[in-house]
């Protein structure tokens, strides 16, 4: 319901905001480019799904694998105190368990393509134990949440972008990026909490969050004592190596239980395909509302709108240049890497917005990007409170980038 809100919202104000131009401005292309961005928003939302029909079939293929392995009930065991506090309605060592945590641990590394199939078999599991299937249940919006709110402990592309660009030392945004996206995920999992009525203030919960601290703390000591050149090469060669590590790790389990591997990852991968032509109509619906709502102008009006704000209460507004793709980021990837490159362009990659940008791209996730593919997969129309919370968790990795970047870069 909340995404049926938003998307006429898109529309209606597109529209008002096309018309005002023309009539007060004389601005005669507002509405053909408002009409191009419906079919070049369409072309990209099939070639989105067309391109995960490959990945999708790949990794549902090789959980696939996993399943019939054991290694995803033996992760559903292991893991299983922690989330029977976080997800409650999930029967105790159920394998989704595992599932999520294989979406969660591939996201982290910035393994985008690997954690949006291993996100969606979760979401197929969940529906299987939800008993309104039409309406999101509390742990499919807990998982959404911790999806969007991006937690990202090596996030290679935003490097890659960054040296491509110029930038002087590309990994000088690894330490704040790691530190606003677990803010991001902290809030986001405490709202959802606070939603769902789940208590997380018990010893469990308590010990894994203070663990994950710690982690995180080493994580920073650590490539903190590397130079910029060989940051860049251990993060990506660990992100590559704990992949493939998977991949093998799966089939040899598979071979221990004497299953037909080979059979096993056709079996998945057919599945893969499925899921991908049925995402290719909720995708159509919401990249086409952002498209028009950007190629309106309502975008750049936001922007100025806010810039205004912040110049009359006297707060410095330099980090008002960089929000273009804070906005963004949310709504489309594509789009937010689009604005984080032309902030770096405009700005220089070295400077304040051009930096902040960038923690900006890796500090949250698409939030109805994720809503649309995951919920429209299984069918899901109503979301319930998965738009507030992921959207409170963004806003938490927003404020959280803006600090962050006054304190290492201003």
């Amino acid at each position: 319901m909340v995404l049926n809100y938003i998307w006429i919202a898109f529309f209606l104000i597109a529209f008002v905001i096309a018309l005002a131009r023309l009539v007060f401005m004389g601005d005669f292309d507002v509405f053909p480019a408002m009409m191009d961005s419906t079919f070049s928003s369409s072309k990209t939302a099939f070639e989105i799904s067309l391109g995960l029909t490959g990945v999708l079939s790949l990794w549902l293929g090789i959980m696939k694998i996993g399943e019939q392995g054991g290694v995803v009930n033996a992760l559903s065991r292991l893991l299983s105190p922690v989330f029977v506090r976080l997800f409650p309605d999930i029967p105790k060592g159920h394998p989704v368990t595992g599932s999520i945590f294989m979406n969660i641990a591939a996201n982290m590394l910035g393994l985008d393509n690997a954690a949006t199939p291993l996100g969606l078999k979760a979401m197929e599991q969940m529906q299987a134990l939800n008993t309104k299937k039409d309406t999101a249940s509390n742990p499919m919006i807990m998982f959404l949440v911790l999806n969007t709110s991006g937690l990202t402990i090596i996030p290679v592309s935003i490097l890659v972008y960054r040296a491509q660009m110029g930038a002087a030392q590309p990994t000088d945004i690894f330490i704040p990026i790691l530190l606003a996206t677990f803010f991001s995920t902290l809030t986001g999992i405490i709202i959802t909490s606070l939603y769902q009525r789940i208590n997380l203030i018990n010893r469990t919960i308590l010990l894994t969050l203070g663990g994950a601290c710690l982690l995180i703390a080493s994580i920073i000591w650590g490539f903190s004592q590397l130079d910029s050149v060989m940051m860049n090469r251990v993060s990506t060669t660990v992100a590559n190596i704990l992949l493939m590590t998977i991949i093998v790790g799966f089939i040899v389990a598979g071979m221990r239980k004497k299953v037909n591997v080979y059979d096993a990852f056709i079996e998945g991968a057919k599945e893969g395909f499925q899921t991908a032509v049925r995402i290719i109509p909720y995708l159509v619906a919401i990249l086409v509302g952002i498209g028009v709502f950007r190629a309106s102008g309502a975008m750049d009006m936001l922007i100025s709108g806010i810039g205004s704000v912040i110049n009359a209460m006297g707060i410095d507004s330099q980090f008002v240049a960089a929000l273009p793709t804070a906005l963004m980021k949310p709504l489309s990837g594509s789009g937010a890497r689009g604005m984080m490159v032309d902030a770096m362009t405009t700005y220089g990659a070295d400077s304040f917005v051009g930096r902040l940008s960038c923690i900006f791209q890796g500090s949250t996730d698409t939030t109805f990007y994720i809503l649309a593919v995951y919920f429209g997969s299984v069918g899901i129309r109503h979301t319930r409170h998965a738009v507030a919370c992921g959207l409170l968790a963004d806003l938490a990795g927003i404020i959280a980038a803006i600090a962050i970047c006054y304190m290492f870069f201003a």
